[in-house]
């Protein structure tokens, strides 16, 4: 899947910029014409992908469908799958000896895309911001932020972490996140291992993680790694996730956390139930 669209965090276009150029019409279309996309799904708007091809207006209170635009409204936020901003999309599936993961490459500077450095372990993304309101950070190094999966607490988004970390990259530092939780667009110019599966509660080393340890987060080769021998590794006890004194009505969860499926095959409890 080419890259074809240049929207913030991967480019200086806003929504509205984009819409105005085209739009998901455009890249529907494209996607369906050159055959990376199947049309032959039942969709909310009924049976067809190709309806998400169409323009959609209103029209003396009635729903007015029109051809999507055949050209681009501007290069600079949609180019045709024959053109592409790159030949490959903005993200990049990670594996190794600590699992499978998901990177967001497409708002990382090629040079950003590589980082080897020392973990420093975190059980909630607000004990990584309290250390970085410290301080703590002069160096390079991989923030691990684990018990983050659907099976621990639901998979939240872990957004806070971003301007933190970007400052780190902004002041010349080589920085990077590994996290078995979940971020959507959040990620932006750091190079973010996420959705690692499978998660810390589910037996990934990731629980075994100590500070110090050297990870590799590889957003080229799509290596993601740990400096650490099997042997040591099988030694190790891994952590176990933290719990705070009030229950919030979590308990009312434990069920679906009991089913739901990893990150890499939804964290969905759908096909479960089924």
């Amino acid at each position: 899947m080419p890259l074809i669209a240049r929207v913030y965090p991967n480019g200086s276009a806003d929504v509205n910029a984009f819409e105005k150029a085209g739009g998901i019409p455009y890249i529907v279309g494209e996607c369906l014409a050159a055959g990376l996309m199947h049309d032959d799904v039942m969709t909310i708007a009924g049976k067809g992908l190709s309806r998400y091809a169409q323009v959609v207006s209103l029209q003396d209170n009635a729903l007015h469908y029109s051809k999507r635009p055949q050209v681009s409204g501007d290069l600079t936020i949609l180019r045709p799958v024959a053109e592409p901003f790159q030949v490959e999309s903005g993200l990049k599936m990670l594996a190794g000896n600590l699992g499978k993961a998901v990177i967001k490459t497409s708002a990382v500077k090629v040079g950003d895309r590589i980082v080897v450095a020392p973990a420093r372990v975190f059980e909630t993304q607000d004990d990584f911001l309290a250390a970085f309101k410290a301080g703590e950070f002069k160096y390079d190094f991989v923030a691990v932020v684990r018990f983050q999966g659907p099976r621990a607490n639901g998979m939240p988004e872990l957004h806070k972490l971003t301007p933190a970390l970007g400052s780190m990259l902004d002041k010349g530092f080589k920085v990077a996140l590994l996290t078995d939780g979940r971020m959507s667009g959040a990620s932006g110019k750091v190079a973010a291992a996420i959705h690692l599966t499978p998660e810390a509660v589910c037996g990934g080393l990731i629980a075994k993680i100590q500070d110090g340890d050297i990870i590799t987060v590889n957003g080229v080769t799509g290596e993601l790694s740990i400096a650490v021998s099997d042997e040591d590794m099988a030694n190790r006890q891994p952590a176990q996730q933290p719990r705070n004194g009030l229950s919030l009505g979590r308990g009312l969860f434990s069920p679906w956390q009991a089913i739901v499926s990893p990150a890499n095959e939804g964290a969905s409890v759908v096909g479960s139930i089924v």
